[in-house]
């Protein structure tokens, strides 16, 4: 499935902060801690705890959250479907890297072991 640049343009305008709390009710209603969540977010994009509250308190979009963040090398280990998208097929970056995000999520959500959602074997 492609995604549209309206599409895109949609995602990079978003802002972190307006998504974060969805993302952790989607992680408590099914057992897992916000710490749990900080360490996925972290693994990701290099933000501690510290820089990630700055993201969401100076109301990052997605786009600016993304150009500050250091991508986890083994990000593109990250696969499959998340949102109708097959992620390791989407063609911008940044849609690209924000499903990343929704995967990781998703996969701390369905109760997957930390070691297998941080890639680590």
């Amino acid at each position: 499935m492609k995604s549209t640049s309206h599409h895109d343009e949609r995602i990079a305008n978003m802002t972190f902060a307006s998504v974060y709390p969805h993302y952790l009710a989607k992680v408590e209603k099914k057992g897992r801690t916000k710490k749990e969540l900080h360490q996925v977010i972290e693994w990701l994009t290099g933000f501690n705890e510290k820089k990630l509250k700055e993201q969401i308190e100076n109301e990052a979009t997605f786009e600016q959250f993304f150009k500050r963040a250091k991508l986890n090398p083994n990000a593109q280990l990250i696969t499959g479907v998340i949102c109708g998208y097959r992620v390791e097929e989407i063609e911008n970056s940044l849609t690209q890297q924000v499903r990343y995000l929704d995967k990781l999520v998703d996969e701390l959500a369905k109760g997957r072991k930390m070691e297998k959602i941080l890639r680590a074997g």
